[in-house]
């Protein structure tokens, strides 16, 4: 598969509605069985079942092993993404779908600023503009707007 900037955009576009589809069956499920953390549970478990088969099927599974050599911040992934499933599966029924997702696009560009000035994990550093500084304060007005 080519790697262009659309599909890349594309692809994204179709991850931020999973997110926002994610969220609210999460949260329903935790209802169904009275947990938000057992819900969490059950999202990753049959999430990491469906990736290790792709992973297998693939011709990866092997490459596998090649994670016991990584650093242990790159094995932090996980634990982020646990965390942000929870988190949102929790926050949905008190925020509503879209301020849930404003404020999590807003944490998302304050993270990136700072990961992108700093360049982290190998990437160019880039500067925090204040064209960048806009864009981050025009989601913390759709956080505001999203809640009237």
């Amino acid at each position: 598969m080519p790697q262009t900037p659309a599909l890349a955009m594309i692809l994204v576009a179709v991850a931020g509605a999973a997110i926002a589809l994610q969220s609210p069956i999460n949260a329903a499920l935790g209802r169904q069985i009275g947990s938000t953390l057992g819900a969490a549970t059950i999202s990753f478990g049959v999430g990491f079942v469906l990736l290790l088969a792709i992973t297998v099927i693939y011709g990866d599974g092997a490459r596998l092993a090649h994670a016991l050599q990584a650093p242990l911040v790159l094995l932090t992934g996980g634990i982020l993404g646990a965390f942000l499933v929870w988190a949102t599966l929790w926050s949905v029924p008190v925020l509503g779908v879209l301020t849930l997702t404003a404020v999590l696009i807003l944490g998302q560009i304050v993270a990136a600023l700072v990961i992108d000035h700093l360049g982290l994990f190998g990437l160019v550093a880039r500067d925090i503009s204040l064209t960048r500084v806009l864009a981050a304060g025009l989601v913390g007005a759709g956080v505001i707007l999203s809640r009237f």
